[in-house]
């Protein structure tokens, strides 16, 4: 498959944009083989050298190293996550542990690990620019938390730790797409009781996607699932489409992760006590901002208490509100949505089928669009004659708003179908340097939009908009040397610092008068509906805040076991939730069987990250309100540069350069319409 491979020869599209129109699945083995040959000769070729280490000819020889394989997964990745198939799916079980091994013949490499270690001892002295110097800090610090430093007989567990960890991650994302493909919810129009007209529109769309014309679907996706039980008033239906969606991973069977969550949990205990740690915990931890798990925890519990309290007082109101309405006896999960918005929508006199008519997809776009050129000076204009792997995808050029000069390509996929894996994502098909030569990068965000026509969103939607759009500028704005230290390229619970601080531009008045706007009338959002909806955005926040920190306190307790080998995850996770008196009422954010933040992402001991970004941001978005404009020119630039800068600088110094000291806990708390703990 050699001849007409398109990974082996120049992509002459524009910009080096990837060629959609020629890439097949059968070209992905062939590429990964060489590119994983290729990669491993220049590896050994740089441990092999007979000259002696120098900066340029170690680590910047290794920035150069395994170029064709970093093409090849970059896009192979992105595929499978954005637009998948039975082909795709079988490669990535075939070449996930094979990459596994490939990448530890590096890390593990003993005569790389030994250049390495000797310009880290004289490092001092090498005359290197600041960034370098983090280079080569960082370069040998990866080195030694992968198990260079270890004995043979550990290195070589280490290396069948990490293949078969590959191997079950997969597993267990596949497994979890797979019951979201296969579960549909079939309504007829009888069904329906409760529905606003747009969720009744995305069902229809559902369905007839599904060959079920005349009928209505609703789906495991977030996008279709937490609408209908926000509306729907068959209490029956609401309990079948919420257990299928908690229990995906959890249905016994093919698609059950119970078993691949007890063996990655032991590879993963196992794995730290190689290193030196008691726990995977303390080993993840080692190498972030938090630094320790009672860093964590203090963080996380500090926001516990008074969530919970604030959310079994919203438990009482809406229980209220349930028996007001004849309901009888005490709800249950399935329950809270549906009487929470009527709470909501009777304290407020809101609802969200009042506001998503002035959130049309297209106005939202363009607002988080316009403010980047507002906050750092770049605009976008769309492309229609690059080829794209999927027509609800779109791409964008990225330009400097005064020079005209090209930054980078920005793909945007929005809706939701079968073969994309759930949630919201930033990814990138390459990452931007400026090394060898300038590369700029090529970003991609992923939602999964319920599609209908106008296509209409929630005020949560649009926040999810703009958070995929802080991950991207943080990929398109980088101004890193070396691909490395590209744009989000950085410590684990920093990295959500840039896409959460952006959110808080969407809720700008100023943004919300100029687009949200009536998608069939034109007109502005009322400023009376405006109050009321931000005033809004506060109830609701003790059960939100629960659903999130329950599984962020989960995933530290699940990391920091010492002995998990019969871990019955069902069991681990109903006497957690018991401990912390988590009110039964309040479903978790995500359950362990299908946490894929934790079991087939990278957010293992780091799902709190969102909760320590939060404290970040929240507090630095109050630099902009203390200057009264939240497009100040001197906050925007200092703010730019924590864009720019990926992973050069340490977090914490390029967060007190922008905002002058280190953050407080209480703009959080106050984000969130949390009294402070006593």
């Amino acid at each position: 498959m050699s001849a007409g491979n398109p990974f082996f020869s120049p992509w002459t599209n524009a910009f080096g944009f990837p060629p959609f129109d020629l890439i097949k699945p059968e070209h992905f083995p062939p590429a990964l083989d060489r590119g994983m040959e290729e990669g491993l000769a220049d590896f050994d070729a740089i441990a092999g050298s007979a000259e002696a280490p120098t900066f340029a000819n170690t680590i910047e020889a290794m920035e150069q190293a395994g170029r064709l394989l970093d093409r090849v997964c970059s896009v192979f990745f992105n595929l499978n996550s954005s637009h998948t198939n039975e082909e795709l799916e079988a490669i990535a079980r075939d070449y996930s542990p094979k990459l596994a091994q490939y990448n530890a013949k590096i890390s593990l490499n003993p005569a790389l690990f030994a250049r390495v270690s000797e310009l880290y001892a004289k490092r001092c002295e090498l005359g290197l620019e600041t960034d370098q110097m983090r280079l080569l800090e960082r370069s040998y610090l990866g080195f030694v938390r992968s198990g260079a430093a270890l004995g043979e007989d550990a290195k070589l567990r280490m290396a069948a730790i990490s293949e078969r960890t590959a191997t079950l991650t997969t597993l267990f994302g596949q497994h979890v797409q797979a019951d979201e493909q296969t579960w549909q919810l079939v309504l007829e129009e009888g069904d329906l009781d409760g529905l606003p007209d747009y969720v009744r529109e995305a069902a229809a769309q559902a369905a007839s996607e599904r060959g079920l014309e005349g009928k209505y679907v609703i789906t495991l996706l977030r996008s279709s699932v937490e609408p209908f039980l926000t509306f729907s008033t068959n209490r029956d239906l609401r309990e079948k489409a919420y257990k299928a969606w908690t229990n995906r991973g959890a249905n016994g069977g093919d698609t059950d992760n119970h078993d691949l969550i007890r063996e990655i949990v032991a590879l993963r205990a196992e794995q730290a006590r190689l290193l030196g740690y008691a726990t995977y915990a303390d080993y993840k931890l080692d190498d972030t901002m938090a630094k320790t798990p009672s860093a964590v925890l203090d963080l996380l519990h500090q926001v516990w208490e008074p969530a919970r309290l604030q959310a079994l007082a919203e438990r009482d109101v809406i229980q209220s509100e349930a028996s007001a309405a004849g309901f009888s006896g005490a709800i249950a999960a399935w329950d809270w949505r549906l009487y929470a918005e009527r709470v909501r929508k009777a304290r407020f006199d809101l609802d969200d089928a009042e506001i998503k008519p002035y959130f049309l997809l297209e106005n939202m776009v363009r607002a988080m669009f316009d403010t980047a050129t507002r906050l750092f000076g770049v605009k976008f204009r769309e492309i229609s004659d690059l080829p794209l792997y999927h027509p609800d995808a779109k791409v964008y050029e990225v330009v400097d708003a005064a020079t005209s000069e090209h930054v980078g390509l920005f793909i945007q996929d929005n809706f939701a179908r079968s073969s994309k894996r759930s949630g919201a994502w930033m990814s990138a098909y390459r990452s931007s340097e400026f090394f060898a030569e300038a590369i700029t990068p090529i970003i991609v965000n992923n939602s999964n939009f319920a599609k209908s026509k106008p296509s209409l969103l929630t005020f949560n939607d649009s926040e999810t908009l703009f958070h995929e759009f802080g991950h991207a500028l943080h990929g398109l704005l980088s101004k890193a040397r070396y691909p490395s230290q590209s744009g989000t390229c950085v410590r684990r619970d920093f990295v959500e610092f840039p896409s959460q601080v952006y959110e808080h531009w969407l809720a700008a008045p100023e943004t919300l008068r100029t687009y949200a706007v009536h998608y069939e009338t034109g007109e502005s959002i009322p400023e009376e509906l405006l109050t009321r909806m931000l005033e809004a955005r506060k109830f609701g926040q003790g059960f939100n805040t629960l659903a999130y920190t329950s599984s962020a306190l989960l995933d530290m307790e699940i990391h920091s076991q010492t002995n998990p080998d019969n871990l019955d995850p069902e069991a681990f996770e109903r006497d957690a939730l018991e401990r912390l008196g988590m009110p039964a009422e309040v479903g978790m954010m995500h359950r362990l069987p299908h946490f894929k933040h934790l079991f087939s992402g990278g957010y293992a001991a780091g799902y709190y990250s969102y909760m320590w970004s939060e404290v970040l941001d929240a507090d630095g978005f109050d630099a902009f309100k203390e200057a009264g404009d939240v497009f100040d020119p001197e906050l925007s630039r200092r703010l730019k540069d924590i864009y720019e800068a990926g992973d050069t600088r340490d977090p914490m110094e390029l967060y007190v350069s922008f905002r002058g000291r280190e953050p407080k806990t209480e703009a959080l708390l106050r984000h969130r319409g949390l009294a402070a703990a006593e």
